[in-house]
């Protein structure tokens, strides 16, 4: 099998760290209900019931919320760079901006506090993906 196209290379690497970006995502979202729950008989199953409940959270139960979405997206920036053929940096950004479209709607439409909504949506993607894409490209270096 001959080599892959460096552009379907670079789109695969995106994907891919979309998806990884998401499983880390979820676990730790999964994980933090049982570290940190949820207070009582809020129903973070749902949309509706996040909605309905997010009033009775604390700062804590924004802890792990903000650690899934900036390690997702650390994980998955960092996985598209380092597989990426080419304008590495570029593919973990863009992993980067996949994830803040998905932080600007949560901010759209869940009401939680906003001192949660700007912490989230300034230091959990961009930046996030760019530490990604330099952690990739100082392992290339050294490889």
């Amino acid at each position: 099998m001959g080599r892959v196209n460096p552009v379907l290379r670079n789109v695969l690497a995106v994907v891919a760290g979309a998806v990884v970006g998401s499983i880390v995502n979820m676990g730790l979202i999964v994980i933090g209900g049982k570290v940190i729950p949820p207070p009582a008989g809020v129903d973070v199953t749902t949309m509706e019931g996040l909605k309905a409940g997010i009033h009775l959270f604390q700062p804590k139960n924004f802890v792990f919320p903000f650690l899934a979405h900036a390690l997702g997206t650390l994980a998955g920036a960092y996985l598209a760079a380092r597989l990426a053929a080419s304008r590495k940096m570029a593919m973990a950004l863009i992993v980067g901006v996949l994830f803040l479209v998905g932080g600007v709607i949560n901010v759209m439409s869940l009401s939680a506090p906003m001192w949660f909504n700007v912490l989230d949506l300034v230091v959990a993607y961009i930046p996030m993906a760019w530490i990604g894409g330099r952690w990739a490209a100082g392992k290339q270096a050294m490889a």
